[in-house]
């Protein structure tokens, strides 16, 4: 038993940090376009155009995370993790070495589709080791990925700033390369001996096809929200509170203190959706990200930070109930492919939140309208959450069996 935890908890290590290298990844262009874009620079000067070339990589972290159910069935879930580690790394280096903005396009596209084995596959496993109750173990690996969010501003300012804009490229590459290789020595979990430990519970199907319509109309619009707040982040600090270039490392600090608030409520709704029902925490915090959104919009000065921090925590707490919603409803065989799917579906909004920023932007002088925009798609996450089921037995599985309708004799 001591073996096998130790085996669980070493493979929740390695999931874990691969969670903050996907997210880091997908935000280092979002700070270094502020060095990047200049007079006379390779990729132009306007701050929309220069983001927009990030649009390859959100598509392709989308569509290609559709095959990976089975993909990891075909070649094992180990060796695409492997893959994951080695190939985005590499991407990320060769963006750092591009010119033109076509290559640049083409680098971070790369490092998009390589960065799109994680979740699907990720996710599976992480839920697979956490045991009966993963909403805690979900909820840390949430955080990691939220500090990956939010390092990725502060670190790449820093290294754009001090080393050039190729250096933010440089490091997190040369990380996940590291990573594979410390990785690559390491068994995977025997996950076969803890599912079979406790069959999953037959569950009501037309509760499993309510669970799952609200799940991937959520990926939708989440995803749109979640890319697009975390790509205007940087900037919207930059506009409503250092609007002076040389205050560039501060922009990234103030953007790291705002996505930190996301990282305390994942651990805390980890913690909580282990003790409540999923509805019970997706509505409260569903009611909140609107009307935090409309303020956000029109605030200006310092009371932009609280407002941005309280959208954050709302934004990063949804994605541990999501995450959930497949774990409590979906067995484990159709985990991966599920996830897969999922996140398939939200590329459909992820892949509009570069162009949606920057165009909107550009053509309004100001992020007032983009911001706009996600709170009308938050009241959609709102109206999913309100039709979620809200069952004990999510929490006492064994009382599924009393759900389940009688078979006539």
């Amino acid at each position: 038993m001591a073996d096998t935890q130790k085996a669980a908890r070493r493979q929740i290590f390695f999931i874990n940090a691969a969670h903050f290298l996907t997210h880091y990844c997908l935000l280092i262009l979002p700070t270094a376009v502020l060095v990047m874009a200049r007079p006379g620079g390779e990729f132009g000067s306007d701050y929309g155009p220069v983001l927009a070339l990030a649009t390859a990589m959100f598509v392709l972290y989308g569509v290609i995370s559709l095959p990976q159910g089975w993909l990891a069935a075909k070649f094992g879930r180990r060796v695409m993790m492997l893959v994951f580690c080695f190939g985005t790394g590499l991407s990320l280096i060769a963006a750092g070495l591009v010119s033109t903005p076509l290559m640049l396009a083409a680098t971070l596209g790369a490092a998009g589709a390589f960065a799109a084995i994680y979740h699907p596959i990720g996710t599976a496993m992480l839920v697979e080791a956490a045991g009966s109750r993963p909403g805690a173990q979900i909820g840390v690996n949430g955080v990691f990925g939220n500090v990956g969010v939010a390092s990725a501003p502060i670190v790449t300012a820093f290294l754009a700033g001090q080393f050039g804009w190729r250096m933010a490229f440089f490091v997190p590459g040369g990380f996940a390369i590291l990573l594979g290789l410390l990785w690559l020595p390491v068994p995977e979990y025997d996950h076969a001996a803890h599912v079979s430990a406790k069959a999953f519970p037959a569950i009501p199907r037309h509760l499993v096809r309510r669970a799952v319509i609200v799940l991937l109309l959520v990926a939708i619009v989440s995803g749109l929200v979640f890319n697009a707040y975390t790509i205007l982040l940087p900037k919207l600090m930059q506009e409503r509170l250092a609007s002076d270039a040389r205050l560039l490392p501060l922009v990234g600090v103030l953007a790291f203190a705002v996505t930190l608030c996301g990282a305390v409520t994942q651990f805390t709704v980890g913690r909580l959706i282990d003790r409540k029902t999923l509805k019970r925490v997706f509505v409260p915090l569903a009611c909140i990200l609107a009307p935090a959104l409309g303020a956000l919009a029109f605030a200006d000065g310092w009371i932009s930070l609280p407002l941005a921090g309280l959208v954050a925590a709302v934004i990063f707490g949804q994605v541990t109930v999501n995450e959930t919603m497949t774990a409590r409803y979906i067995a484990p065989p159709l985990r991966a492919k599920l996830y897969s799917v999922r996140f398939f579906v939200g590329f459909l909004g992820a892949a509009a939140a570069a162009p949606l920023v920057g165009i909107l932007h550009e053509r309004t002088g100001s992020l007032t309208a983009v911001t706009l925009v996600l709170a009308a798609f938050a009241v959609i996450t709102l109206l999913c959450a309100l039709f979620f089921p809200d069952r004990r037995e999510e929490l006492e599985p064994e009382l599924w069996a009393k759900a389940m309708p009688v078979p006539a004799e």
